[in-house]
């Protein structure tokens, strides 16, 4: 095949990544801001919904993401990822769009929001698979951190732009709105993922100098990307220890970050007595300093690596250090007193939430590739898809515990926070040191 002579064009298929998981956390996100619309009673023109409700409507949003990704992955692994991540975002956006015509009944969002979470589930399986394919694995966790950091800048277009919905548009249409907006905006990305996507082997806009340098490091990747499909069972997959390493790695941390995104709003306005208006700024502040921690993040074991340290070790390397930096938020309620620190109190909270909420990032962006590290190609849509699922099920969890500990101490809501604060702190070094238990020595999956 004929390459004309682009350079870097492994970036440019990482900035569409960027901008799909744009819109897929920008979806997502918008049931967050409406929460206290949600639960605002019927008298007063909300819902009427109590936090329960609300965590129910999480939880099966998540319940249903966490179950499809293991399909999702499966199915991206036969048809290819041009194809599973523009039918991914297709169905996210039309059901996004139909929560915005569903009523009041918690019960009718649900279903909907379920629908939404089966497309939203291919996101992550699609994106890693096509980091495997696009970049060598020196590079996966620096890429894989760029194109994560999109689900913080989803949610910081989100922190102002639903709020912006219900100023203009008042709340009973805005909310409408939001989910009609975000929804339809993703559309426009498939213009261009269609024109500029093929697999490696069949891009004309990718140079064979770039083309050796993504397969530096793995001889076996033309035969992968010639349309040679291998069947990867998924029985044979949970047999080994790599996938369950993985799979304990997502379900202890991934509820962090959900909690983080549906919760956070709420914890501002219960803690520090903010309004819908107030939570813009420092909500969107939380999620800008979490894309620099997935960025520098994916970039730190890069540098170990260069200085000589094998990948494995590089990464986890890495990771044991961005899990001690949570431990921060075992103090947010102490600094967050608003008797002992005053109009700084929410300050000093946010500030310390930004750096748990960083740390999820950077923690994020090593944990996929190390899928990618231990696994062919041809398995890490699966294999993703199985960590997907269990990251799913820690978040539905920590929605239930979240929304029962909410109503519980519904007079003193900062006991709740407290307590979530803590399992978010203690969550990443007891995944790690789970990690390295399963797996102490880094051994590549040869025999699928």
């Amino acid at each position: 095949m004929s390459r004309p002579a682009v350079s870097h064009f492994r970036w440019v298929i990482c900035s569409l990544l960027f901008f799909a998981t744009t819109f897929n956390y920008l979806d997502r996100q918008v049931i967050s801001y409406l929460k206290e619309f949600f639960c605002t009673p019927a008298e007063q023109g909300g819902f009427g919904w109590s936090n329960t409700d609300f965590a129910h409507l999480t939880a099966a949003f998540t319940a249903f993401y966490a179950g499809m990704t293991i399909v999702a992955g499966w199915v991206i692994d036969k048809i290819g990822t041009k194809l599973g991540l523009a039918l991914s975002l297709i169905v996210w956006s039309i059901f996004g769009i139909a929560n915005a015509f569903v009523g009041r009944l918690v019960v009718a969002h649900m279903l909907v929001r379920s629908a939404f979470g089966v497309g939203e589930a291919g996101n992550f399986p699609a994106s890693i698979k096509t980091v495997a394919e696009w970049f060598p694995k020196r590079e996966r966790a620096l890429a894989t951190g760029i194109f994560n950091s999109g689900s913080n800048f989803g949610a910081m277009i989100a922190a102002l732009f639903v709020p912006w919905c219900m100023i203009h548009y008042g709340d009973q249409q805005g909310w409408k709105m939001a989910f009609i907006y975000t929804g339809a905006v993703g559309f426009i990305w498939l213009i261009f993922w269609f024109w500029l996507y093929d697999a490696p082997a069949k891009s004309k806009r990718l140079s064979q100098a770039e083309y050796d340098y993504i397969h530096v490091d793995d001889d076996a990747a033309v035969r992968e990307e010639s349309g040679e499909r291998a069947k990867v069972s998924w029985w044979k997959l949970l047999t080994y220890r790599q996938t369950w390493c993985f799979f304990f790695g997502k379900f202890l941390t991934d509820g962090i970050w959900w909690f983080y995104l549906f919760w956070l709003p709420d914890y501002l306005k219960k803690q520090f007595g903010m309004t819908k208006h107030d939570v813009m700024l420092p909500t969107f502040i939380v999620y800008g300093v979490a894309i620099i921690g997935s960025v520098y993040g994916g970039s730190i074991p890069m540098t170990l690596i260069k200085r000589g340290m094998p990948v494995y070790k590089a990464r986890m390397t890495a990771m044991f250090l961005i899990a001690l930096c949570p431990l921060a938020v075992l103090a947010t309620q102490y600094f967050g007193t608003v008797s002992h620190f005053g109009n700084m109190a929410s300050v000093y909270a946010v500030a310390l939430i930004c750096i748990g909420a960083a740390a999820h990032q950077a923690w994020s962006a090593n944990m996929f590739t190390t899928v990618s590290d231990m696994f062919p190609k041809k398995a890490v849509g699966s294999v993703t898809g199985i960590g997907a699922m269990a990251g799913g099920l820690g978040g539905v969890l920590v929605q239930l515990l979240v929304g029962s500990l909410t109503d519980t101490f519904k007079a003193n809501p900062q006991h709740a926070y407290l307590i979530m604060f803590i399992i978010c702190a203690l969550s990443y070094l007891t995944a790690w040191s789970v990690m390295k238990l399963l797996v102490p020595r880094h051994k590549p999956i040869t025999d699928l």
